[in-house]
């Protein structure tokens, strides 16, 4: 069976985030990942995941400002220092919480600038990464975001376009970050892809379309998927990274054939 592990900046926001860990693991899960840990001491972190018997699976690279709307840097000319400082930083959080996998995102298109300067900057960051990554023991992920609904004018928005990109920069530890509801939205064709390109795939995500809600909630047949996922033996984790149409207990039933003991 995939391996789930629960998106805390997604679910259990009933609850304030040092409860989640507790909650994520009383609902089954054995693995949790979030947005960003930075707001939080690493140490306190490492105490919650080890309090619920967590494995922490996932987390990304400092975004620049987010709250101001920027959406990573990593394509970002000029602020090439900055991308790899918050690296630096992710490394230093991932070591003490045992975390193999960071994604990188990787910013906005900016306005004026061409698109072949975005493409070579994005190209540097990410193979400098990959490589301070490796000698960490991390994999460094790169994730094709939608930019027709949840992240309008994100750069690296088509899955054939991150695959290609991961072959093209070719370091052996940096791989896709798929999230199905984000590729659903692109392009579709979800089986196909993840059969076309399983061994360049480093972590998968799930929610609905439209509305990035539970799986069951819309037009994705994810039992099949899961399915597919099994016959192809993949060994990465599933991250529940969707927004829950209610209580995130009461909409766990889709989940509950799928959970290992």
């Amino acid at each position: 069976m995939p391996r789930f592990c629960a998106n805390l900046s997604f679910l259990f926001t009933e609850l304030p985030f040092p409860q989640r860990f507790a909650a994520a693991a009383r609902a089954g899960f054995r693995g949790v990942e979030y947005l960003f840990p930075y707001d939080h001491p690493a140490e306190d972190l490492r105490a919650w995941l080890e309090e619920a018997g967590l494995t922490q699976v996932l987390f990304n690279l400092p975004p620049g400002d987010w709250a101001a709307g920027e959406r990573g840097l990593a394509c970002h000319p000029g602020r090439e220092a900055e991308f790899q400082q918050g690296l630096a930083l992710a490394l230093d959080y991932a070591r003490i919480l045992n975390c193999t996998r960071l994604h990188a995102l990787a910013g906005l298109a900016l306005p004026g600038v061409a698109p072949e300067r975005l493409e070579a900057t994005y190209r540097a960051n990410m193979q400098a990464a990959a490589r301070r990554c490796a000698a960490a023991g991390v994999t460094l992920l790169m994730e094709p975001i939608n930019s027709k609904v949840d992240m309008p004018g994100y750069w690296l928005d088509q899955p054939a376009r991150a695959f290609a990109l991961q072959q093209a920069i070719g370091e052996p530890n940096l791989l896709v970050q798929l999230d199905l509801y984000h590729a659903q939205v692109m392009a579709g064709d979800l089986a196909r892809t993840v059969e076309a390109h399983l061994p360049a795939i480093g972590h998968i995500q799930v929610a609905d379309n439209p509305g990035r809600h539970e799986p069951g909630s819309g037009e994705i047949h994810y039992p099949y998927l899961f399915r597919r996922l099994d016959a192809l033996k993949y060994p990465g984790w599933v991250g529940c990274e969707y927004k829950p149409q209610g209580d995130t207990e009461a909409g766990l039933g889709w989940l509950l054939p799928w959970l290992q003991d």
